[in-house]
């Protein structure tokens, strides 16, 4: 018998395939992907031993794993579908929610774009939902639920849940387990409090894609993004170290650092630390992994310290074979949305030299195979065409520069743990007509970018016939996306209604896509 059973929906509890890149394919709407290509590509399975447990795990619930068994808990960490065998046996339930209603920025983009209904995030969390309530009426455990995207369950928590955990986890989430175990009341939504660097366990058990934490927190105050109210710190080397160490023994080879920004490691006062960042990518190589990748870097600090980023590529052995590709955030190009919502973000930089920052900071990562996913923040609700005319010329400038870069214009979405919590909730018909211009420009280029970089990204297919052909359906599914997006542009956002009728999940969905799909490519060009 465990006290604890920690797990999640199939969206979060899985290796995406072994890209965590592939894991965006599962914020689109459910009708659009067949359940056979998120069940075999894009959300397989994790690895099991004998009993049933998982070999490697969301790096969040090993996280909670570590705290709960520090506490003294006995804990194990199991994938959804073999979640009846271990909560029979157990008075908690743990689960960690992504993305439960489908409202993070991507999913909302990809639903309102593409016809609207529930995105893959959102079906898999309320199977897994339907499952854990009946499996809860059996056998009488309580549920605890947190994560990335527990925000969106305070909003409108559903009925199985019984305690919604907001925030980090080391200082209250022991003592609200005790207090469920022990039959006491507990709030039905609890903030954890911050901890100290010194209360943040190490995790025990592997963790998916090699994942380890390096920061926590972000100090630039953007008024748009959940993270800022949290305290910055650094975790120590040697803390980072050793969850390295227990992911190598567990099977992996790489290393995924969680960050919110690669370059704020050591930082004190938003100024890079250039020591500290060369020390922990030199003594991680050391250890003898295959390969350091991050998922967040930022334009100033990149600008501020070149040779701290020439330093991580030649570490790291980035390569245009290997280039690495985090999200970086562009944001904006008007200088009005800049100051209100994000007045800091250009520092050491004052935000009318953020055209010159972004410019500057993407020649730097280019020249060291770094090729930034720039992501943009549109829709606020003071926000007018003008503002969106600014970000266009900014956009515009990143193309005539030619720069290896991709560039997504997402709707901003007020996070109920942000600053910007009682904005409305943007629709279609409430961005600015512009939105739609910026939204062509930005996947033409997209479209152009990765175009070119289809020879590397084909080279490892050995057989020359096959390279060819997958070369040619690449070309040929490029130029179809292309069309629907400036059909986007057209039509000022009313080609999404298109796509309401489509379901590739059954037969006449399929059939309606495969005569629609002819149509457009069938138009004159």
């Amino acid at each position: 018998m465990y006290d604890v059973v920690l797990s999640s929906d199939r969206g979060s509890f899985t290796d995406y395939g072994g890209s965590s890149v592939l894991g965006y394919v599962a914020c689109m709407p459910s009708r659009l992907v067949p359940r056979s290509f998120m069940d075999r590509f894009f959300t397989p399975k994790v690895k099991t031993d004998e009993e049933g447990k998982a070999l490697y795990a969301p790096y969040a619930l090993r996280k909670i794993e570590a705290i709960l068994l520090e506490a003294g808990y006995k804990v194990v960490v199991v994938p959804p579908e073999n979640i009846e065998k271990f909560a029979r046996n157990t008075k908690v339930v743990g689960i960690t929610a992504h993305d439960p209603f489908g409202l993070n920025p991507v999913s909302a983009k990809l639903s309102f774009l593409f016809g609207g209904g529930p995105t893959w995030t959102a079906q898999f969390f309320d199977e897994f939902g339907q499952k854990i309530s009946a499996l809860k009426q059996r056998f009488n455990f309580k549920i605890i639920a947190g994560g990335p995207g527990a925000w969106e369950l305070s909003l409108n928590k559903p009925e199985w849940i019984d305690v919604v955990f907001l925030g980090e986890a080391e200082v209250d989430l022991p003592a609200i387990v005790k207090r469920i175990i022990e039959g006491e009341e507990v709030p039905k939504v609890v903030r954890g409090r911050n901890p100290k660097t010194e209360q943040i366990p190490t995790i025990k058990n592997s963790a998916r894609l090699g994942e380890v934490q390096i920061t926590r927190g972000c100090p630039r105050g953007c008024r748009f993004c959940s993270i800022t109210p949290e305290t910055f710190r650094s975790i120590p080397l040697e803390d980072i170290k050793k969850e390295v160490e227990v992911n190598l023994r567990g099977g992996w080879k790489r290393v995924e650092f969680i960050t919110d920004d690669v370059m704020l490691y050591g930082s004190s006062k938003l100024r890079t630390n250039h020591e500290a960042i060369v020390k922990l990518f030199s003594e991680v190589m050391k250890m003898g992994v295959d390969g350091i990748w991050f998922p967040h870097i930022s334009a100033p600090a990149v600008r501020e310290s070149p040779k701290t980023v020439r330093s991580i590529s030649e570490i790291a052995g980035y390569n245009i074979d290997r280039a690495a590709a985090p999200v970086v955030g562009l944001e904006t190009g008007s200088l009005k949305i800049f100051e209100k919502y994000m007045p800091a973000k250009a520092f050491p930089w004052r935000p009318k030299e953020w055209r010159d920052v972004i410019l500057d900071a993407t020649a730097i990562m280019n020249d060291n195979y770094i090729f930034p996913c720039y992501t943009m923040t549109i829709g606020y609700p003071e926000e007018t065409e003008e503002d969106v005319k600014e970000s266009i010329d900014l956009v515009q400038t990143i193309i005539d520069h030619q720069f290896t870069a991709w560039i997504f214009p997402l709707p901003v979405i007020p996070i109920s743990t942000s600053y910007i919590s009682k904005n409305p909730y943007p629709k279609p018909e409430s961005l600015p007509q512009g939105y739609w211009d910026l939204l062509y420009m930005a996947w033409k280029y997209n479209l152009k970018v990765t175009r070119e970089l289809i020879p590397i990204l084909t080279g490892g297919i050995k057989n020359k016939l096959v390279r060819n052909i997958v070369k040619v359906m690449i070309n040929k599914t490029f130029s179809n996306i292309e069309d629907i997006f400036k059909g986007f542009k057209e039509t000022k956002g009313e080609l999404s209604r298109t796509f309401s009728n489509i379901n590739l999940n059954n037969t006449m969905g399929v059939i309606k896509a495969i005569y629609w799909l002819f149509r457009l490519s069938a138009k004159p060009q």
